[in-house]
């Protein structure tokens, strides 16, 4: 059963009208790697059992926010409100055409090889599992999952609560026989630092596998110290690059879901200067803007 009762779950805060204009120039098809749409309820309604209930952010909006701050490309996360249906990724995806776009997908358990093949040729490259938001299929169906997905080459996203769940997984991350990728630097926290046992174990597991990834996104969530610089956050993310420049990619969470008031949306722009604060180099922020997510998600050089 779906519905669009923004009563069913909280209310999300909406994206901000306007982003900043980063100090730093990004380079050449630089790709935000992980984001969502979230318009028309009559036309891609809402499963019942969900997490939150966004706020309105069309492709439009995020459009003018990519077009602000210097993004060119872009991997739209099928959100966790929309269940297994891809409908509205697929549509983002062809407005904006695969040589811009690609995505990761909600996926059943039993999916069909006929499906995956339909969503394969409208630009997914990926399915997410979380353990954090109802929605997915959590880490428990890995296993399963990557069976269904390795004749297409996808990667399995993993979206975990908190970072110590990784510690019991170790084993089967190592022999997972599709590529991975970590949402949100695995989402460990600003307080937890980088001598954590499940950041211990996915930094083990990108320097022993060449097809894994992490997502440089979300700190804003998970740090300690809090806005405007979230400083707890910058050692993590220099550890990150230290281990394997070449395996993360970056995000930037547009429109920031599951943020509800008294919190404050933070503005796309500073988090792309923060980035490149964090990541001075030139050519490893174009490795983690460009050249990865190409290899990653298929973009054409």
């Amino acid at each position: 059963m779906k519905n669009h009762d923004a009563t069913s779950a909280p209310l999300c805060l909406p994206p901000l009208t306007q982003a900043s204009r980063p100090r730093w120039a990004l380079p050449a098809n630089a790709t935000d790697c992980h984001c969502h749409v979230y318009q028309d309820l009559a036309r891609y309604p809402l499963i019942e059992e969900r997490s939150y209930t966004p706020a309105p952010a069309t492709l439009r909006q995020y459009s003018e926010m990519c077009e602000q701050v210097g993004i060119q490309r872009t991997v739209q996360v099928s959100a966790s409100v929309y269940g297994t249906d891809n409908s509205l990724t697929l549509d983002v995806i062809a407005a904006l055409g695969q040589h811009r776009a690609r995505g990761v997908a909600g996926l059943a358990a039993d999916v069909s090889a006929a499906e995956l093949s339909r969503l394969h040729d409208g630009g997914m490259r990926g399915v997410r599992l979380s353990t954090h938001v109802k929605g997915y299929g959590g880490t428990q169906g890995l296993d399963a999952m990557a069976d269904r997905i390795r004749p297409y080459g996808w990667h399995v996203q993993v979206h975990v609560a908190n970072i110590d769940e990784l510690v019991p997984l170790e084993d089967t991350l190592l022999r997972t026989p599709v590529p991975l990728v970590f949402d949100h630097m695995g989402a460990l926290r600003g307080s937890q630092g980088v001598d954590n046992p499940g950041f211990q174990v996915m930094l083990r597991i990108l320097r022993e596998r060449d097809d894994c990834w992490t997502k440089i996104s979300s700190w804003y969530r998970r740090s300690s110290q809090g806005e405007p610089d979230y400083g707890d956050m910058a050692p993590i993310v220099r550890a990150l690059v230290k281990t394997r420049a070449d395996r993360l990619v970056f995000g930037t969470n547009w429109p920031h879901p599951a943020l509800f008031a008294p919190s404050t949306v933070p503005d796309d722009g500073h988090l792309i200067d923060l980035f490149c604060d964090w990541v001075p180099d030139a050519a490893t922020r174009e490795r983690i803007l460009v050249t990865n997510p190409a290899q990653l998600y298929g973009f054409d050089g």
